[in-house]
């Protein structure tokens, strides 16, 4: 099985190199940022981000970099999730029935390859969490402790909800008393020294930035708070249903479809593993309910529960494993079934581009960044000294196309690359309408950057592009503009 998902996320590698070489918003987000190696950035945490700086500074900026990073690392989540599932299961028909489940995960299966990056991040955390974790309460080892201490110090750095994963599982293991006698060994010191070591630099950061680190999420959480205590607490348990329905909906319908009836009667068997997993799933679900009733949280978006929901087919297998459900039948239909999710999921992606203009749908994969470069260099008559930009999906598609040219986007004002502004290499300035119809002026905030860098007030030169869309309809043009200045 860890063979042929191997392909699959080869295949998923092949697919992105094929479409067009358009950049989602975190795929942009992360070739921008990838000039810079910083202890921090925005309001996630930055371990995705360091580890495309590594990736690119190996192989350069490119869609090759983006992708094997990603492949890469989804690949590494089911490996760990596989293990997780062998070390906690009787067989290996079911540690394949709960690893293929994963794919029953809409965030896992599509949202992960389609654009997320962070998200990404947490995933393999969240797998090499559960593997280290269950590896500890089995058969306890150094090696153990310093995987979990991995884990722990990856996925608090990939996203900050992470941070309840391994605090229900911590909880869960105290209220056990055969299990418990692991949170007294010494070797827990490694878990602990392992993580803060990794989490460090940028809690150093996270410090003196704490309203940009989690401004913005809680601002997504709880909302303007206008209508009232009452509105905002019924909002956030229908979004927390929601989001759950959202996540695990596909799972438990598998599920029910793989094992009919004998699902029903072995979700009340039980083993060693299962009360722990249970107690972990309860503390996750009521710290969230806290968030809701005392935090004013009112938004709980599905991909949130990534971390916390992940163990869920693990568990229902688990719950099979104790009633000793013979997997064979279940494995004839998921088979089947999980391949028929590849390959829609391989499908979806690799004709997105090609399927959304046909009904005037147009995705950012059909935005020709390559186009409007070669009309920019063209225009200018050779190479920028550094290019400027207010829009950082379209300054790192910018960076994607002219790799070799320094990008500054005013949404990062803390990164300012080094550049050599001369004669022959004019700063350059690009904008748009969102929507690609024709752009305002020369807009205030890049003035405002060129006067102080200038010292004085410039009028740069001015141009509107207007190309093609990528698989547009005949006569559907995308319009940017750019303006260039020399010293």
């Amino acid at each position: 099985m860890i063979l042929i998902l191997a392909g699959y996320f080869l295949l998923h590698f092949a697919v992105r190199l094929m479409i067009p070489n358009a950049l989602e918003l975190d795929e942009a987000e992360q070739i921008l940022l990838s000039q810079w190696l910083a202890a921090g950035y925005n309001s996630q945490p930055p371990f995705y981000n360091w580890l495309q700086y590594g990736v690119t500074s190996l192989f350069g900026v490119s869609l090759f970099s983006l992708s094997i990073l990603k492949c890469t690392l989804l690949f590494l989540s089911y490996l760990f999730y596989w293990l997780a599932a062998r070390l906690t299961l009787k067989g290996r028909d079911l540690a394949t029935v709960a690893t293929l489940a994963l794919l029953t995960i809409p965030q896992i299966a599509f949202e992960a390859q389609r654009d997320l990056s962070h998200t990404v991040a947490t995933i393999f955390a969240s797998s090499l969490f559960l593997y280290g974790f269950f590896r500890t309460l089995k058969a306890p080892s150094a090696v153990s402790y310093s995987i979990t201490g991995m884990a722990v110090g990856f996925g608090l750095i990939s996203k900050y909800n992470f941070a309840l994963l391994p605090a229900s599982a911590l909880l869960a293991v105290l209220f056990d008393a055969e299990m418990r006698k692991r949170l007294f060994d010494w070797r827990l010191a490694l878990t602990a020294a392992i993580s803060i070591a990794i989490i460090l630099p940028h809690a150093t950061w996270f410090v003196d930035h704490m309203s940009l680190a989690t401004g913005k999420t809680f601002d997504k959480m709880t909302g303007s708070g206008s209508d009232g205590l009452s509105a905002q607490i019924s909002s956030g348990f229908l979004s927390l249903l929601t989001a759950i329905l959202g996540f695990a909906g596909l799972t438990a319908f598998i599920f029910i479809l793989m094992f009919g009836k004998s699902l029903w009667p072995a979700l009340r068997a039980s083993n060693r593993w299962t009360p722990i997993v249970e107690r972990m799933l309860i503390l996750e679900i009521g710290a969230i309910v806290l968030l809701i009733l005392f935090a004013g949280a009112e938004s709980v978006r599905d991909r949130w529960l990534t971390p916390l929901l992940i163990i869920l087919p693990l568990y229902l297998c688990m719950k099979l494993d104790a009633a000793d459900v013979d997997p064979r039948r279940a494995l004839r239909v998921g088979v089947p079934v999980s391949a028929a999710i590849m390959a829609i999921v391989l499908l979806i992606l690799a004709t997105r581009a090609v399927w959304g203009p046909w009904i005037g749908d147009y995705q950012r994969l059909n935005i020709p960044y390559e186009a409007f470069a070669k009309e920019l260099s063209e225009g200018i008559g050779g190479s920028p000294a550094v290019i400027v930009g207010q829009d950082p999906h379209l300054d790192g598609n910018m960076r994607l196309q002219m790799p070799n040219v320094p990008v500054i986007s005013l949404s990062y004002e803390d990164f300012q690359p080094a550049y050599q502004w001369d004669s022959r290499h004019p700063i350059v300035f690009v904008w748009r309408d969102g929507k690609g119809g024709p752009p305002s002026g020369f807009p205030d905030a890049l003035q405002a950057w060129l006067d102080g860098k200038a010292g004085r007030h410039l009028t740069p030169e001015t141009r509107v592009v207007s190309v093609p869309y990528i698989y547009g309809r005949p006569g559907d043009m995308y319009q940017f503009a750019y303006a260039w200045v020399y010293p």
